[in-house]
């Protein structure tokens, strides 16, 4: 076994994600002794969600063989689709409200990305316009439809998830003070679909006949493995957590839909190529923006910080990850047939 393998195969083994995970979790909680990296790093996890799922999201869909640039409209869609449920039942549902949007946003997003499969897949249309075609028709029709229902270009919900403290495990040092302290439950059910994501693709036949479609998808079409529908479900499911993604913006940060999600969904695809097409990959890189974005928008308000233009902490996620493709573009972990119609 040669270097390359064993290094790729601690990446997705179980032993190697835990390895990964307990190192990242011994350095948090060595860095949140600090005040200032203590004051950022909450507000950085509750930012990194949203970008987590809809990477994730992209991640099934390339993994089939589908090339998704409308990711950032599909969070659109299901920003809207959360924020007009919400709406409509908050004053008879009370808290219940919340998941039932989440649930809004989650098929809107899957509902809406069936019109980037079927032209991708049935009509072998180009995947990258098909995509831009996504986001164009996602921002204009929300916008259309927020204003024609609710008079404005916002929808406004009056609830929102309420953060609180996990009892015992807030005591923990530093860990605690991050993770369990002041926390969206939001954040808890993104972390259970990423560890079922990566169950699904990497432990399971059927996550293996999927990465098998977006490499080599004629020989997985001669075994019998229908490629279309393997890819109709790739696509289905970035469309449904890039719809989870927009939900969980508005149910814990944003509390309108206001017709943007500020280029998350750009930034998801960043993050994609950033962490290779990996899972844990994926959850570092979206963790690294999340962070470099959310000490963008506070710079200015920390005096340690605001000595610094906030537009290079805007710009430096895009910079790594173009320096990123640079060193690593010999050994892309791109699958091999992504972006190709079967």
């Amino acid at each position: 076994m040669n270097n390359t393998t064993t290094k790729q195969s601690l990446f997705t083994s179980p032993l190697g994600i835990a390895i990964y995970i307990v190192v990242g979790l011994v350095l948090l909680a060595v860095m949140a002794t600090n005040h200032l990296i203590g004051m950022i790093l909450p507000y950085a996890i509750a930012y990194t969600i949203p970008l987590l799922m809809t990477a994730l999201g992209g991640l099934y869909s390339e993994r089939s063989g589908v090339t998704n640039l409308g990711l950032e409209g599909l969070m659109l869609v299901g920003y809207f689709a959360s924020a007009l449920t919400i709406n409509l039942t908050e004053q008879t549902l009370q808290a219940s409200a919340l998941p039932l949007g989440l649930l809004a946003g989650v098929l809107a997003g899957a509902l809406f990305s069936m019109l980037h499969a079927f032209a991708s897949i049935n009509l072998k249309a180009d995947q990258v316009i098909s995509g831009t075609a996504i986001n164009m028709l996602a921002s204009a029709l929300t916008v259309y439809l927020a204003r024609t229902i609710a008079g404005s270009g916002n929808v406004r919900i009056m609830l929102g998830i309420v953060r609180r403290d996990i009892p015992g495990l807030s005591k923990i040092p530093g860990i605690g003070t991050l993770f369990f302290t002041q926390s969206y439950w939001s954040t808890w059910v993104a972390l259970i679909v990423w560890g079922a994501s990566w169950f699904l693709l990497y432990k399971t036949s059927f996550g293996l006949r999927l990465r098998a479609c977006g490499e080599h998808p004629s020989a997985v079409a001669s075994a019998g493995v229908n490629v279309y529908g393997m890819r109709y479900f790739g696509v289905g499911m970035s469309g449904a957590l890039a719809g989870l993604g927009g939900s969980i913006i508005l149910i814990t940060y944003s509390g309108e839909f206001n017709g943007t999600v500020a280029g998350l969904g750009f930034l998801s695809i960043a993050a994609l190529i950033f962490g290779q097409w990996k899972p844990l990959g994926i959850l570092g890189a979206t963790f690294f923006f999340g962070t470099a974005t959310t000490i963008a928008n506070v710079s200015q308000v920390i005096p340690q910080l605001g000595v610094i233009p906030p537009v290079i902490f805007k710009v430096f996620p895009y910079v790594v990850t173009l320096l990123a493709l640079i060193v690593f573009s010999k050994r892309s972990a791109a699958p091999k047939a992504v972006g190709e119609a079967f």
